[in-house]
């Protein structure tokens, strides 16, 4: 009986695994599907190379350049300054204070952090604003995504070092290194692969996100000449261009979900490339 009883508790585990599997790829073939089918036809050259002009949302001629160009600003540099954050946090947790209370203390701290909405960075960036006197702009922007994807970045890389094994490090001591050479020749060598993809998916998070930059780096149809002028990215493109009832004008709000969309897909794909050359050499 007990043999049977293990027969079918497996097949219904095994049954439920591939219904979930077959759910997720199931909704991403939906999503890209509406977006293929809803956005491709629109992209055409005027779109990728030029700013909207008079009349865009009205259904006019132009492009959405500028919401281009502002993301990837934007999120180069939010990932750049998360980056310097997060290198030495996760190395200072790993190889300074592992195990120690402070160190478990921060993994939750950034574990907060990542399931704060994106909307509640977006209203404590504006309050910092208007506290300073600043307006909407691309550095504004840039400091809220920064700190929006610095929890993922942080984790993701810790995640990472904590498989770098202690006699590895116990190694380098024996052989007369710091803590610092230590960290940075052998930790962050060890740990390159795994840190390139936590620093391109929080880069992919940060060019996706429209709540945490509404009122923070605000939106532009020109291209930012400056990090205090206001910038236009590419989900606010699409969030303002679905709202106007313009059905020409929503397919180009679909046109640039499909160009945002690649966009993140080659930040994957170049994700798993990297990750695949490092575990070479």
């Amino acid at each position: 009986m007990r043999p049977i009883m293990k027969k079918i508790e497996e097949g219904f585990f095994k049954a439920l695994m591939l219904a979930c599997t077959a759910a997720v790829f199931v909704c991403l073939a939906l999503i890209l599907g509406t977006i293929i089918v809803k956005g491709a036809g629109s992209v055409n050259l005027d779109m990728l190379t030029k700013t909207p002009r008079g009349g865009y949302y009205l259904g006019k001629g132009g492009g959405v350049l500028n919401a281009i160009v502002g993301s990837f600003m934007l999120s180069i540099a939010a990932t750049a300054a998360a980056l310097a954050m997060s290198l030495p946090l996760v190395l200072y947790i790993n190889v300074y204070s592992k195990h120690s209370r402070l160190a478990s203390f921060v993994r939750m701290s950034l574990d907060i952090l990542w399931g704060v909405p994106s909307i509640v960075y977006g209203a404590f960036g504006f309050t910092v604003m208007m506290l300073f006197g600043m307006k909407t702009s691309l550095l504004g922007g840039i400091a809220v995504v920064s700190i929006l994807i610095l929890p993922i970045m942080a984790r993701g890389m810790d995640a990472v070092v904590a498989l770098v094994p202690d006699e590895l490090l116990d190694a380098s001591y024996s052989l007369g290194a710091t803590r610092f050479e230590t960290a940075f020749k052998v930790v962050v060598r060890q740990a390159l692969p795994g840190m390139v993809s936590a620093a391109l998916i929080a880069f992919g998070r940060g060019i996706g996100d429209a709540a945490s930059v509404i009122f923070t780096a605000g939106f532009s149809d020109r291209i930012p000449a400056s990090l205090f002028e206001p910038a236009a990215t590419l989900p606010l493109a699409i969030f303002y261009q679905l709202g106007t009832p313009f059905p020409e004008v929503q397919n180009r709000a679909y046109a640039s979900a499909f160009i945002l969309t690649l966009l993140i897909l080659s930040v994957s794909i170049t994700a798993r490339i990297l990750t695949y050359k490092f575990k070479k050499t």
